[in-house]
């Protein structure tokens, strides 16, 4: 295999083969746009199969013909959805996302559309590679098993993916004709089969690879034991995260822990790092934008700094809630009684005022993590200037005043971690991690307060917290913290496991805050409805023209998207009264 996998590689894409299982069909919902075609004898080679490889891979940030919000990064389905952030930018650009804010959502709806054709989309490709790989004589079983096991690792991912997004989904294999195919149904539970990837993958794949980008073994335990998690099996879970905590690595061979400083976690010089569980590998200046971390190209500073010049793009603005959220007390705890949205606790910077009229900062304590994670006016971005408040704000009065920090560029990445070879130097090739090791040890802690020990958890948690207190932001003209940090440890026994769920819940939305995992977090645990329609209800008296008057979630609905209607109305099966829809809407939606 050639380093196809580490930095600056160009992003091949192999669609439509001839030699394959699953055919590309535009009737269909695995259908696939034809940008290339090679022969099967070409594929029959380690060559082609290599190439086949790099386009499953590829296929996890999504790309421009699938639509922005296609790939892993789930700032619309995750973090938005679960009120990490607001849609920003104003109410007339791409306003297809507001339905989805405001849970107004339809079937007929464009953007869950994306999701869907990209999950499979990589699901298209892994059946071809897995195909080819079978029918490959010049390999032997033992030298086709770890290609087989990445390739059902990655399959795995992307229908993971589509059952925490939509619930009722088809499981379409290598296996199947293209006539099979398209009859299958979304009426049988698919999470068994995504468990057999996983462990197929954790049985087969090396701990390390040459190639730093690729899934290892550790990887793979990760995400069987997050399926466990999704199931509520906690006993399995538990068993895998002891294991991955105390001897897993990285697929180049670094032992996993959490990276010193959490300001480090996101930079484009430290990626790969140890707390790097697995990510996408992104690269700038390839002549492709697809190659880039393209997909959350959108979502930073309006106009100037990383978004300029220009007038692009302040989308995906963080909540007034979240910011909030990371008010503490005098010890340093999180407010986990939800004080931290009373009007004397709610951080007041800009809070209510235009970006554009003078503020007094906020002096009360707050979690460093704020700052690392939150752009907000008077504070550093990064290494660009003090955030300017309106210069850098599209429309305060739709999305806010905050911008987000996590995965933007620095002005020293300019020309290298940075591509400025399209309409915005929004796009950059800094990975974007689809899990890191924090976000195990929280879901461990998670699984040891349901069946082991509740001291373990809070070691966990502890660890999480300690290393978010070893580095603030710091006011370049006085060398001083630019803010009040005071960030705690939980120093005394959790007395029920009703309070350790309250703060480890509190600790995954403050340690993966605007990464994609809020929504589903809050479904999986059964709180979405409260949660989230207390956030409707503050968020929306706040930006009334965002949210708008009245938005809720309705719950055994809005768990999951619904099944796109092109595609129910696709997928026919000739019944005996004429044509019938093989699949069928989700709850809710019909």
């Amino acid at each position: 295999m050639k380093n196809i996998f580490r930095k600056k590689i160009t992003y091949l894409t192999l669609f439509c083969v001839l030699f394959t299982a699953i055919a590309c069909n535009e009737d269909k919902f695995l259908e696939v746009p034809v940008t290339g075609q090679v022969s099967g004898p070409q594929l029959l080679s380690e060559d082609g199969l290599d190439g086949l490889l790099i386009g499953v891979y590829a296929a996890l940030n999504g790309n421009d013909a699938l639509g922005w919000f296609s790939g892993q990064a789930n700032w619309l389905w995750g973090s938005i959805r679960g009120g990490d952030a607001n849609k920003g930018s104003d109410a007339g650009d791409f306003a297809t996302i507001i339905p989805y804010a405001r849970f107004e959502q339809t079937p007929t709806d464009p953007e869950h559309f994306s999701k869907w054709r990209g999950s499979y989309e990589g699901i298209s490709r892994a059946n071809i590679f897995l195909a080819n790989l079978a029918a490959f004589e010049g390999y032997t079983e033992e030298q086709k098993a770890p290609l087989a096991a990445e390739g059902r690792f990655l399959r795995g991912l992307y229908y993971f993916e589509l059952r925490r997004a939509f619930l009722n989904v088809p499981w379409v294999d290598e296996t199947m004709t293209d006539a099979e195919a398209v009859l299958v149904p979304n009426t049988v539970e698919i999470w068994p089969n995504i468990e057999a990837e996983f462990q197929y993958a954790m049985n087969n794949l090396p701990e390390t690879h040459d190639q730093v980008g690729r899934v290892n073994k550790w990887a793979a335990a990760a995400f069987l034991a997050r399926t466990y998690m999704y199931q509520d099996k906690f006993t399995e879970a538990k068993t895998l995260y002891d294991d991955i905590i105390a001897n897993g690595q990285t697929s180049n061979g670094l032992k996993y822990g959490l990276v010193e400083n959490f300001e480090d976690v996101f930079k484009g010089p430290n990626e790969n790092h140890k707390e790097t569980i697995f990510a996408f590998q992104a690269a700038a200046n390839t002549g492709s934008i697809n190659n880039t971390n393209h997909e959350i190209a959108m979502n930073y500073p309006y106009n100037t700094g990383p978004s300029g010049p220009g007038e692009c793009c302040g989308f995906f603005q963080p909540s007034f809630e979240l910011v909030n959220s990371y008010r503490t007390n005098a010890s340093g705890l999180p407010l986990l009684d939800g004080s931290y949205n009373n009007p004397n606790n709610a951080v007041k910077d800009d809070y209510g005022l235009l970006s554009s009229q003078p503020f007094t900062p906020d002096a009360g304590p707050l979690d460093p993590r704020l700052d690392h994670s939150i752009g907000r006016r008077g504070i550093m971005f990064l290494d660009w200037q003090e955030h300017p408040g309106d210069a850098w704000i599209r429309d305060q009065s739709f999305g806010g005043p905050y911008t987000q920090k996590k995965y933007s560029y620095y002005e020293a990445d300019k020309g290298t971690y940075q591509d400025g070879s399209s309409w915005t130097p929004g796009y950059h090739s800094i990975n974007f991690m689809i899990m890191r090791f924090s976000d195990v040890l929280l879901m461990a802690a998670e699984a040891e307060i349901e069946v082991g020990s509740l001291e373990t958890a809070r070691m966990y948690v502890n660890m999480v917290r300690e290393r978010a207190g070893n580095t603030v932001v710091v006011d370049p003209d006085t060398g001083n913290p630019a803010a009040n940090y005071v960030i705690g440890t939980y120093d005394s026994p959790w007395g029920s496991q009703d309070e350790a769920r309250r703060a480890v819940r509190f600790e995954r939305k403050l340690e993966l805050a605007l990464e994609g995992q809020r929504f589903f977090d809050l479904v999986r645990w059964g709180i979405a409805e409260s949660v989230i329609n207390a956030y409707l209800d503050f968020e929306g008296n706040i930006l009334p023209t965002n949210l708008g008057s009245g938005s809720t979630f309705t719950p055994n609905q809005d768990e999951y998207l619904p099944i796109p209607q092109n595609q129910i109305d696709l997928q026919q099966a000739e019944g005996s009264d004429g044509s019938s829809s093989v699949l069928i809407q989700n709850p809710g939606y019909n």
